[in-house]
Formats: C-alpha cells, structure tokens, sequence
C-alpha cells in the first residue's frame, strides 16, 4: 500500500477535495461554495486555459455538495474521446434522465473539453439541457469558450479560470514538496514557476520529475526535465536574431525543439512573454506593437495546424532583418 502511494502522480494525490482547499480562483471559488451551501446551482460553463483547476473546481463542488454520496451523483466525461452526436443521445441522455440519489435534487454531469463537441452534438446536448434541467445539472469545460453555441452559454453561468498566479502556484509547491519530504531550492522553485507559467498541473508534474530520484531538487535538475523553453534561452536566441545572426538563431531554435522538447505554441508563449520587456534601445515601441500583431497571426497559423519550424524561422528572419512586421 506504502508503495502504491510513493508511485502515485502528485497532481491526483495532492488535488484539493473540497472548495475551502483551493489556491488561487479567488473570484470564482466563493461562488462555488455558495452553490455548494445552498444546495442549488445553475448548469455552469468553465473556461480558460489547461492546468487552471476547473476539473478540480467541478469536483470539489461535487464533494461539498453530496459528501460521501458524490459519486453516485457526479458523472465525468470526456468531449475529446466521444465527440459525436450518439454519445450524447445514448450515453449523457440515460444518465441526465435518472433520479439523483440523496437529498439533493439534481445529479451533476460534467463533461470536460466541450468545445471538442460537433456543432451537432452541442445541439443535442442544448436541448437535453432544457428538458431534463430538474434532475441534472451540467457542468462543460473547456478551452475556448467560443467554440460553444450561443444557446448553451446562454443557459450557463460562464466561469473564466486564468492563469495561477505565482503565488498560488508556489504555495501548492510548497505544500506537495512538505507531504513528499522534498526540499526545493530557490532556483529550483524559480524555474518551475517559470517554466509552469501559471499552469499548476505542469509545475506539480515538472516537480515529480525532478524529485523522483532525489531528495533535493535543484535548479539543474529542474532544466533537465522542464519542455518549455526558459527565459535565458529564449532571450539567448532573440538577441541573436535582433543583432542580424539569423543562423545563429535559427540553431537556438532547433535546440529548443530538439534538445528541451519544447513545442512551437510554448516557444511562441515564451516569445510573447519576454518582447514587452526589452530595452527601448534594442527594439523601439512602435515596433513592438506591430511585433506582437505579427506573433498574433503566427499564433493562429499554429493553431491552424502549419509547420512549427517555419513559423518561428519566419519570426526571427523578420527579426534579424528589422522587419518584425513582415512587410
């Protein structure tokens, strides 16, 4: 059992089981917990990038809500695995219609990445929302809420998750290195919280990885396992770039995908997050602005599915030559 429990991933042994658990969210778990103490909640939409805690919310909420009766009353799911029409029809359509068991009078169904649904999956779901609303409550996730139907966040009370901030992120840290017996240098818990950037599930996994065969994580041992790329590499290749040294970039770049692992939306993120900050000297405003206009389009095209490489070869090649614009 002992063993079990040393081998067990940390974000799952360390998820906060109740509400008053919680870190960070400040706006949005007081009203969960008021949900939670009058026992009557709406169907609820959370949004906002991965590792912000709204799988952790909707469970937690669950928790407060039905007690030791939560899993006879809470039915996860996952958009991305079923994303067609029948499994709405079939498999939410038999668990909605259900009576809930306990004193609470709704069950809750919580169906995580819904923007993943078809557009006509996502009607069908709107229209069993409305009839079986007395019995079952739902609560989607997702990443984008604009990928859901106006008519379903129309009957959502729409929660926006951000970011972690640093501190919250430190003091879960802070918290998980206590229970496993880890000490975390200083350097060591600076470069998680920066390579993390807010996303609590990676900072505890890059924690884990770092901590499995050592009782002291150090800054070194952090760099090894850490995917996205960190600030001194990325103004590194930056600076390259502004000075001309395309080549010299360029071979930056290709560390960062070969040797970090890191993926061309983190190197972009990790771009994004350091350009505000350069010296008026090496980059004037102006061109800034039109800078980060460019890295908004490049953004999209990634998304869109083109090439990492060449998207960000084009952003330094632009860089190098003085025109961050593109034209």
């Amino acid at each position: 059992m002992a063993g079990r429990e040393v081998e067990a991933v940390w974000v799952e042994k360390y998820r906060p089981t109740s509400l008053a658990e919680m870190v960070g969210q400040d706006a949005i778990v007081p009203l969960l917990r008021s949900y939670a103490e009058k026992r009557s909640m709406p169907h609820l939409l959370f949004a906002g990038p991965p590792g912000t805690g709204k799988t952790t919310a909707a469970l937690a909420l669950a928790r407060d809500l039905y007690g030791p009766e939560w899993r006879q009353n809470f039915l996860e799911l996952n958009a991305s695995d079923s994303r067609g029409i029948d499994t709405v029809r079939t498999t939410m359509k038999e668990y909605a219609r259900t009576s809930p068991f306990g004193a609470v009078g709704f069950k809750i169904l919580f169906l995580d990445e819904a923007d993943n649904l078809t557009s006509e999956a996502q009607a069908s779901l709107r229209r069993m929302m409305e009839r079986y609303s007395t019995s079952c409550r739902f609560i989607l996730s997702c990443n984008y809420s604009s990928r859901i139907i106006d008519p379903i966040q129309s009957r959502c009370a729409v929660f926006r998750f951000r970011a972690y901030p640093t501190e919250a992120v430190r003091t879960q840290l802070e918290r998980v290195a206590q229970g496993e017996g880890k000490k975390v240098t200083a350097e060591a818990m600076e470069t998680i919280l920066t390579a993390s950037a807010g996303d609590m599930r990676r900072a505890i996994n890059l924690l884990q990885l770092a901590g499995t065969h050592a009782e002291t994580v150090t800054g070194d041992t952090v760099k090894e396992y850490a995917t996205t790329p960190l600030r001194r590499e990325v103004e590194g290749m930056l600076s390259a770039a502004m000075t001309g040294s395309f080549l010299d970039a360029r071979d930056r770049l290709y560390r960062l995908f070969s040797e970090r692992g890191a993926s061309g939306e983190e190197i972009l993120r990790a771009i994004h997050g350091y350009l505000p900050e350069i010296a008026e000297s090496v980059l004037p405003a102006r061109e800034k602005v039109r800078l980060l206009e460019y890295l908004g389009e490049v953004d999209f095209r990634l998304a869109q599915g083109s090439s990492d490489r060449i998207q960000l070869e084009a952003v330094l090649a632009h860089l190098a030559a003085g025109r961050p614009t593109g034209k």
